[in-house]
C-alpha cells in the first residue's frame, strides 16, 4: 500500500507532515487525509508534487516494483 511507503519516505527525509506538505505545495490537511487513508485515490497532480518533494519517482512513491518488465 502506498500510504506506508509515503510515510516511510517522509520519515527517511526527516520531514514532518507539515514540512512535506509545505515542500510539496499541498494542503497540510490533504496530506493528513492521504496518510490516514481518508483519501484513497489522490489526484495524479498531488502524487507528482509529493514525489517531487521527496525526490523519488511516482513508481517509487507508490511502491511499484521495477521488476515488472513493462
Amino acid at each position: 500500500m502506498y500510504i506506508k511507503n509515503l510515510i516511510k519516505l517522509r520519515k527517511k527525509n526527516r520531514l514532518t507532515q507539515e514540512g512535506l506538505a509545505r515542500k510539496a505545495n499541498i494542503s497540510y490537511h490533504t496530506l493528513i487525509k492521504i496518510e490516514s487513508g481518508g483519501i484513497e485515490n489522490p489526484k495524479i497532480e498531488t502524487l507528482i508534487k509529493l514525489s517531487d518533494a521527496l525526490e523519488v519517482t511516482i513508481d517509487e512513491l507508490i511502491g511499484r516494483s521495477k521488476e515488472r518488465g513493462i
